[in-house]
C-alpha cells in the first residue's frame, strides 16, 4: 500500500463513492448495525457491482433484522 492512506479504490471502489456521501459515512453516521449496515451497502452497490446477487444478499440481511426484531418483541412481551 502506497502512502499513510486507506482510501485507496481497493477497499473504497467507486460504487461507494457516488453521491453526496459515502455509503459507509451514512452507516456510521446512522450507527447502523452490522445487519443493518449490510442492507443499506448492498442496495446501494447492486446497479454497479452484482445485481440480483447484491439484492439477493440484502433481503437476506432484512430477512435476518425482521427475525431479530421479532425475537426481540416476543421477549419484550414476555416481560
Amino acid at each position: 500500500m502506497e502512502g499513510n492512506t486507506l482510501m485507496t479504490t481497493d477497499i473504497n471502489p467507486s460504487y461507494y463513492q457516488k453521491g453526496k456521501i459515502q455509503v459507509t459515512d451514512f452507516i456510521s453516521d446512522q450507527k447502523l448495525t452490522f445487519i443493518e449496515g449490510n442492507v443499506v451497502k448492498y442496495v446501494c452497490r447492486y446497479k454497479d457491482k452484482a445485481g440480483i446477487q447484491d439484492l439477493r444478499k440484502a433481503r437476506w440481511y432484512l430477512e435476518k433484522l425482521i427475525e431479530l426484531e421479532m425475537q426481540t418483541t416476543l421477549l419484550e412481551e414476555i416481560k
